[in-house]
C-alpha cells in the first residue's frame, strides 16, 4: 500500500506516476504531412467510390480530422481529386516515357507495354481513377489527352521506322494514337482479370503490334462495298 500523508493526501512518490493522458499524448502531423494524409485516404476512396460517390466528410472521418481540415488544405473535394488525379497522370507519363531508352524498335515496344502493366499493377488504385471520367479539370488534362502524351513519343519511334521502309512518316501518328490505344485499353480489361500474367500479355501485344506493322501495305485498300 502506498503512503498517505496525514491530511490524507498521496505522498510524492505516488503523485509523480504519469497519469495515462501524459503517457499516450497524440503526436501532431506538420501541414505536409496531413496533406499527404488526405491525398492517400482520398485516392483509395475516389478508387472505390468514384467522385460522387465520395464526401468531404468520409475523407475527414478516415483521416481522423475535422471538415474545415480538409478544407484548408485543397479547398473541398474538387480540389483534392484535381490533385490527387494530377499526380497520377505525372507518375504514369513518366514511367512509360522513362522506360523509351534506346534499343530495337521491337524492344521500344515492349518497354513501352510493360511500363503501363507496370503501373497498372503498382498503383491500381490510381489507374482505376484515371479511366473513369473526371466531373474536374485538371492542369494536366484528361486520360485521353495524357495517352495522345504517350503516343506522341511512340510516333517518334514510327516515324523513323516508317522512313526506312518507304512509307509516309505522315502517318506514324495516326498508328502511333491506334497502338498506344490498343495497349491501354488491353490495360483496362487486364486490371480486374489479371490474366495472364503481366509478361504475357506484354508479349501477345507486341506480337499484335510488331508483326502488324511488320506486314503493311504501303498503300492499304477496302475490301467491303463501303468506300467512303
Amino acid at each position: 500500500m502506498g503512503d498517505v500523508a496525514i491530511d490524507g493526501s498521496s505522498t510524492n512518490s505516488e503523485k509523480s506516476r504519469p497519469t495515462p493522458s501524459r503517457r499516450a499524448r497524440r503526436v501532431r502531423m506538420t501541414g505536409k504531412e496531413r496533406r499527404e494524409q488526405l491525398l492517400d485516404i482520398g485516392r483509395t476512396l475516389f478508387a472505390e467510390k468514384g467522385f460522387e460517390g465520395t464526401s468531404v466528410e468520409e475523407i475527414a472521418a478516415k483521416a481522423g480530422v475535422s471538415k474545415p481540415v480538409v478544407y484548408e488544405h485543397f479547398g473541398g473535394k474538387e480540389g483534392l481529386y484535381a490533385v490527387v488525379v494530377d499526380r497520377e497522370m505525372s507518375r504514369l507519363l513518366d514511367m512509360v516515357t522513362g522506360a523509351l531508352t534506346a534499343g530495337h524498335p521491337r524492344e521500344l515496344l515492349e518497354q513501352a507495354a510493360f511500363a503501363l502493366l507496370d503501373y497498372i499493377e503498382t498503383y491500381t488504385d490510381g489507374f482505376r481513377i484515371l479511366v473513369r471520367d473526371s466531373p474536374v479539370a485538371q492542369s494536366t488534362g484528361s486520360f485521353a489527352s495524357l495517352i495522345s502524351d504517350i503516343a506522341t513519343q511512340v510516333e517518334d519511334i514510327l516515324g523513323l521506322e516508317f522512313k526506312a521502309r518507304g512509307f509516309d512518316p505522315k502517318l506514324a501518328p495516326l498508328y502511333a494514337q491506334a497502338l498506344v490505344g490498343m495497349v491501354a485499353l488491353t490495360g483496362q480489361w487486364w486490371l480486374d482479370v489479371r490474366k495472364p500474367k503481366k509478361a504475357e500479355v506484354a508479349a501477345h501485344l507486341v506480337n499484335l503490334c510488331w508483326h502488324g506493322l511488320e506486314n503493311l501495305e504501303a498503300k492499304p485498300r477496302l475490301i467491303g462495298h463501303r468506300k467512303s
